[in-house]
């Protein structure tokens, strides 16, 4: 049997605790009942599959999940743990690409509680933080000072620092700041066997003398029996980290565990607090790009471009760059330098000038070396972020480069930075002999490279071919001297590979190093010693045979896009994204994008979420989805959470009773249009929802919060008003029409609510010189049948919309919409829902108003200089249609413009159903409520979208104004276009 098995069974004396009778899990369940801490542990179905799987390919489900909030709970944890004999694997974003972070044990979560930067310290440079402290956390902290922590991977804005210390975490500046061992002070840690050490300078009153520890002295003396084997297999270069670091023990570096332990990937002992090394940002950084006839030319230009001392050498070539403007659009790459392959250089220094002369120099130099190079230094800062994020998002978008999807396996493999090129030019090859296609990328300047692959996993013999590539990969890199992990540890897919990389004599040390510290077995079993094999428990060849996959193969490849790369869970609403804002509010898993797609592919696999489409554990992880569409923007793998629940809800309720807000607030266009069509009748039904008793008894009916306002019905259809307005403006009052006529599309809720857009989007169309009309029939997009899931519905509505639309679109008369997220389902949902109708491209003609002032020749906006402009843009346009055009006219007005990320927390009906107002609120408060604060009374608020001007008049008791109400203020006095 392995010693990983799942349960792990100690070999211990009977009447052991462990081995006193009973399942290993009870036995765990009844220890931390003892400590009183049975409320961390989760047994649930739903949270096992939250936390079935990492960013890797593999999947296993835990026995149970443990949330400890404190340290001293982290250590009560690991005792009832050993006590019980139940293998722990330790957990932080839960992004490790290897492996690293699953287990079938107990899986300890960090990132909820752990959370604590316990000290900073200036003068001394160093950080006290607790595992589960996010990067950018440390960073803000540090920042005051002038000081961060140095290793910068592209999931800063999530990962935790004990994962950092875990995989040895490096990112592109490792190479001017250094690994992550090589910002490390010193370790708490629990191991194994149960010793607590402190891991520090042997000069450090606090550190475990090597004497008083079992397991130093043991690690000692097997260092120093080995010293040959140590020095010459280990610590070849910098990026060589698979497999224990051994050479950091050596006596010539100090016989230093704590850097030793970054890399050891949980498998020794629990990192429960770290004292980190924060370093000096340089304050003058000169971005340089240099283009290169192929990505292997690029790289073969490393060493020399080495001499110039930089701190960061990232090479890409036209694959990926291709796959940003084809995802983001064009406008997301920035010009680049001829030629395609590039490198993006950066170099820092005290002294801006010697800065530009040395970037200046290895401009020089490169273009000596090879006449083929363009390219320069980049002045525009802007221009060098966005060269920046090409690299920092290629992991997300490398999943989805290809018509199949391309996955982490050969993930980070490495090679000294001189043989670089060659090895790119056989990895290539060897892409090509087994009909492969990959991404390669990465970090140039360490000899590190990046590359998904798509690998095919859902097919019949997918698995062996994809352990077929990774056996010649692996001995591909050996011959190059390198490594088979360059930064984010061996996990599941590479650790049963060591033996190529490694001698038999130094896999032996790896074993004799885990006896030491975990005699058991206990922690994070199957990784690095006595591994499983790398074609073992992925995720996508046990979901491929099944049959729901089969039956719904484009729904169930949808939702296997998420990668676990983890985007949203960081604060992405700090630059401005809208993914994701419940998970914002309330930091579970569950209520996160990659929560609710794990959940999806745990119902596709079937084995543990066993009611396909009427799984209750995939409803509750979609309870809490807004359907604000952010992730189909933000998530770098395009997820689209709210299409997937419209889906899953259609499914789920059919043939079956649905909520009471299905009916009604879902429904709301419909009931709507009924009361404002019979004269006389809207006004009774607002005096009715006007008497509290009344009020109550109709909010409870529709399923709506009894904290919520009701919408007051408009006298009149909107659409109706609409066309008396324009016989008024047009009839008896001539205007100028030079530009022609364009048709206002009024959707349900303009049309019915008493809002008053409309007026102002015709009279801003007369001033820019249209003839405005209105469409001549009601024409329902569907969104609220979208959103509660009734996708029959919705496509009746559609075909009829496109019935009264689509004549005018084909006959070249551009076509407006009022609503954002109305106006949005022309650009996304219809293309889900009618894919066959040859009428859906053209849909996407249908414009917002700023789209089309934007392209009218001419068209002046008004001063507005001096005024503070809050806006909030609807999640929907942002993540669909886009707000650059909105955001161009609000420039033009001299305005101060405060853009918001992301929602406001209403989101069309969510916000209004039982259950949902306090995350509702809480998501507001995030970004929309403090925004509004801290402009003042004297602020305009602009919001397109009915449910962001509901949710500021509920919450804010403030009016904001459309973008129509905004520019028709005043007579135009701005430049014109």
């Amino acid at each position: 049997m392995r010693l990983s098995s799942v349960l792990h069974r100690r070999s211990a004396s009977p009447g052991s605790p462990s081995t006193s009778g009973g399942d290993p899990a009870e036995r765990f369940g009844s220890g931390l009942a003892r400590h009183g801490l049975a409320d961390t542990y989760d047994t649930s179905t739903l949270t096992r599959g939250l936390y079935s799987t990492d960013g890797s390919i593999y999947r296993l489900v835990p026995t149970g999940v443990v949330r400890p909030r404190t340290v001293e709970e982290l250590e009560q944890v690991l005792t009832a743990a050993r006590s019980a004999g139940i293998t722990v694997t330790a957990r932080g974003a839960g992004t490790s690409c290897a492996g690293n972070a699953v287990g079938e044990g107990i899986v300890v979560d960090t990132l909820k509680h752990l959370t604590g930067v316990l000290e900073v310290d200036p003068q001394g440079r160093t950080a006290l933080v607790e595992p589960g402290v996010v990067q950018d956390a440390l960073q803000k902290r540090a920042a005051p000072h002038g000081l961060r922590f140095g290793p910068d991977p592209s999931t800063s804005t999530r990962c935790t620092i004990g994962g950092m210390i875990g995989n040895n975490a490096c990112g592109p500046r490792a190479l001017g700041y250094g690994r992550t061992a090589d910002n490390i002070v010193s370790l708490q840690v629990v191991t194994g066997s149960g010793e607590k050490l402190v891991l520090g300078p042997a000069d450090d009153p606090e550190s475990t003398p090597i004497a008083d520890s079992p397991a130093l002295s043991a690690l000692k003396k097997l260092v120093d029996a080995n010293l040959a084997t140590i020095r010459t297999e280990f610590g070849t270069f910098s990026r060589q980290v698979s497999g224990y670091s051994l050479e950091h023990l050596l006596p010539e570096n100090g016989f230093d565990v704590a850097s030793f332990f970054a890399g050891t990937e949980g498998t020794l002992g629990f990192v429960t607090r770290a004292r980190v090394r924060l370093v000096g940002d340089a304050p003058h950084k000169v971005t340089v790009a240099l283009g290169y006839p192929s990505m292997p030319e690029a790289a073969d230009a490393t060493p020399l471009l080495l001499e110039h001392h930089p701190v960061a050498i990232e090479g890409l070539d036209r694959r990926i760059v291709d796959v940003v403007a084809d995802r983001k659009g064009a406008d997301a790459v920035p010009p680049l330098p001829g030629g395609d392959g590039w490198v993006f250089i950066e170099m820092v220094g005290d002294d801006v000038a010697e800065v530009r002369a040395r970037s200046q120099g290895l401009v020089e130099a490169a273009r000596a070396a090879n006449p083929a190079v363009e390219g320069g230094i980049v002045d525009d800062p802007g221009e060098a972020a966005r060269l920046w994020r090409i690299r920092a998002d290629g992991a997300g978008l490398a999943g989805v480069a290809f018509d199949a999807p391309a996955y982490a396996g050969w993930e980070d493999s490495a090679v000294p930075p001189a043989r670089l090129g060659a090895y790119l030019r056989d990895l290539d090859d060897l892409l090509q002999r087994h009909g492969l296609r990959g991404l390669p990328y990465g970090h140039f300047g360490d000899g590190c490279v990046h590359c998904r692959i798509d690998w095919p996993l859902t097919e019949t013999g997918g698995a062996r071919a994809y352990k077929d590539f990774i056996e010649e990969a692996a001995d591909l890199v050996a011959t190059y001297g390198g490594s088979m992990s360059g930064e984010h540890g061996d996990g599941r897919a590479r650790s049963a590979l060591l033996p190529k990389m490694y001698s038999a004599a130094a896999i032996d040390l790896f074993a004799e190093v885990k006896r030491i510290f975990d005699p058991e077995n206990l922690l994070n079993p199957g990784v690095l010693v006595d591994p499983a094999p790398v074609d073992a428990d992925i995720r996508a060849v046990e979901a491929g045979p099944r049959a729901f996959r089969r039956a719904n193969l484009h729904f169930s490849d949808q939702v296997h896009q998420c990668s676990g790369v983890g985007k949203c869970i960081a604060d992405s609403t700090a630059g401005g994204g809208v993914m994701c804002p419940s998970y914002q509010a309330t930091r579970e898993e569950k209520d996160s994008t990659r929560g609710r797609a794990r959940a999806l592919q745990e119902m596709v696999n079937g084995d543990l979420f066993t009611d396909g489409w009427r799984s209750v554990e995939v409803l509750e992880a979609l309870d809490l989805c807004l359907s604000c569409k952010g992730c189909r923007s933000d998530c770098p793998t395009g997820v689209d959470m709210a299409a997937y629940k419209a889906e899953f809800l259609d499914h789920y309720y059919d043939h079956r009773l649905r909520p009471r807000d299905h009916y009604f607030i879902g429904l709301l266009p419909m009931w709507g249009r009924l009361v404002t069509s019979v004269p006389g009748l809207s006004a009774i039904a607002n005096a009715a929802l006007g008497i509290r008793p009344l009020a109550a008894v109709a909010k409870w009916a529709a399923g709506a919060d009894q904290r919520r306002n009701i919408p007051v019905f408009s006298g009149t259809r909107s659409a109706r008003l609409g066309r008396a307005l324009l016989h008024r403006e047009l009839v008896e009052r001539p205007r100028r029409t030079e530009h022609g006529e364009v048709v206002i599309w009024v959707d349900s809720f303009t049309d019915v609510f008493a809002d008053g857009a409309l007026p102002s989007v015709i009279k801003v169309l007369l001033e820019a010189g249209y003839q405005p009309r209105m469409l001549g029939r009601d024409a329902c997009c569907g969104l609220s049948w979208i959103s509660t899931g009734q996708l029959d519905g919705a496509r009746k509505r559609m075909r009829q919309s496109m019935d009264a639309i689509h004549p005018i679109l084909a006959a070249g008369t551009p076509v407006i919409g009022i609503e954002p997220s109305c106006t949005s389902v022309w650009r996304s949902d219809v293309k889900d829902l009618l894919p066959d109708d040859p009428r859906t491209p053209d849909m996407a003609g249908v414009l917002t108003l700023a789209e089309l002032l934007a392209r009218t020749p001419g068209y002046q906006v008004p001063d507005l200089t001096g005024t503070t402009i809050v806006a909030q843009p609807h999640c929907h346009q942002k993540a669909v249609i886009g707000y650059s055009a909105d955001a161009e006219l609000l420039r033009r007005t001299g305005a101060e413009v405060r853009t918001l990320g992301g929602c406001c927390g209403l989101a069309g009906n969510f916000g209004s159903v039982t259950g949902h107002y306090e995350v509702s609120v809480q998501v507001a408060e995030h970004d929309l409520l403090p925004a509004i604060d801290a402009a003042g009374p004297d602020a305009v608020i602009l919001a397109d979208g009915f449910s962001c001007r509901t949710q500021v008049a509920d919450l804010a008791e403030r009016r904001a104004l459309t973008l129509a109400e905004l520019l028709a203020r005043g007579v135009p006095t701005g430049a014109s276009a």
